[in-house]
């Protein structure tokens, strides 16, 4: 794999057609001249140290000096070696709901979009962690398995939208159940669960899971996601205008946070809970309270180093340049005595 680090300076390549262009315009010009004097090969005999081709072959070499001069300059780089790294670190599950109620609007631009746009800012701020995404409604499902590679967990986090799981409902016990068959079974790294939710409709054996959490020295934080006035749903029509979700009397659907059930999580699960709001959604915070918890040598991260190859094209230019200089325009006297082959 190549790169440049510095490619702004490939705008210096307009120099190559004009010196091309230049050249070629020189060359018809000095043809022109000498057919004005008189019969081509009867000036040839006049000026025998004259040599066209020696000025186009300093032409050549001057471009070919230019050319790998920029090459140079804008810091070719190559991916060849590779070293290891020694981190160090926790591992974090998050479950996020994605229930109907996500799509509510109280927390702009609504509850999951925000949760989403939070979650890429935090993975941009961990370092050496390990991360994976459960999404959860009636049912929970594996988003991103366990990793420590945080550009590609944030590419699978931005497909998430509240269709992913068909069955609706607020199933958290289920999502820790999952999260904690998620973790690495091996590692002592510190573990800790962040439950994204707005807690509405929760159904499940929660006490159950939470203990089973507590007994694996997993911690539970929770992020509460809305209001508790509430909001209602929106959604589309049959005729493809905004709507909001309707029950089956026609009533406006009305989702509110149920801040009791996430606080009460998180202080049996040994963690904090954060409500969101439109400036702020606790993330930061919760991030500050697993910097706390104990890390362990997560093995090797494997980088792909760019090593430098600008000093080649440097030197080729230096080269060139030397014998561009070197070669005269008219030809040797010395050398026009030499014949190998008679």
């Amino acid at each position: 794999m190549f790169q440049f680090e510095h490619g702004a300076y490939f705008i210096l390549l307009v120099i190559i057609p004009l010196l091309a262009v230049l050249a070629v315009l020189s060359y018809f010009t000095i043809r022109r001249s000498i057919r004005m004097v008189g019969d081509p090969e009867m000036v040839k005999h006049l000026m025998p140290d004259s040599s066209l081709l020696r000025k186009n072959l300093k032409t050549g070499l001057l471009i070919l000096a230019i050319l790998s001069m920029i090459i140079g300059v804008a810091g070719l780089q190559s991916g060849t070696r590779l070293t290891e790294v020694k981190h160090e670190g926790i591992e974090i599950m998050v479950a996020l709901d994605v229930s109907n109620s996500m799509r509510a609007e109280d927390i702009p631009p609504n509850r999951l979009e925000r949760a989403k746009q939070e979650l890429a800012k935090l993975m941009d701020k961990l370092d050496g962690d390990r991360i994976g995404l459960i999404v959860f409604a009636g049912d929970a499902y594996s988003q991103i398995p366990i990793t420590s590679d945080y550009l590609s967990a944030k590419m699978f986090l931005s497909d998430i939208s509240t269709g992913i799981v068909s069955r609706q409902g607020t199933d958290i016990g289920a999502a820790i159940d999952l999260a904690l068959k998620s973790f690495s079974p091996v590692t002592k790294a510190g573990k800790a669960l962040i439950i994204i939710s707005d807690g509405e409709n929760h159904e499940g054996n929660l006490e159950s899971s939470v203990k089973k959490a507590k007994d694996k020295g997993v911690r539970i934080f929770t992020i509460g996601m809305g209001l508790s006035q509430g909001a209602r749903i929106p959604e589309r029509s049959g005729s493809g205008t905004q709507d909001f979700l309707r029950d089956r009397e026609g009533n406006f659907v009305v989702t509110r946070l149920d801040e009791k059930l996430l606080t009460e999580l998180a202080e049996s699960g040994g963690g904090r809970y954060y409500r969101a709001t439109a400036q702020d959604m606790g993330l930061r915070q919760t991030l500050a309270e697993l910097r706390k918890i104990d890390k362990a040598e997560m093995g090797f991260r494997e980088y792909s180093e760019y090593e430098e190859q600008f000093p080649v094209f440097i030197w080729i230019s230096l080269g060139l340049l030397v014998v561009e200089f070197l070669l005269l325009d008219k030809k040797n006297k010395w050398l026009r005595k030499i014949r190998l082959f008679s």
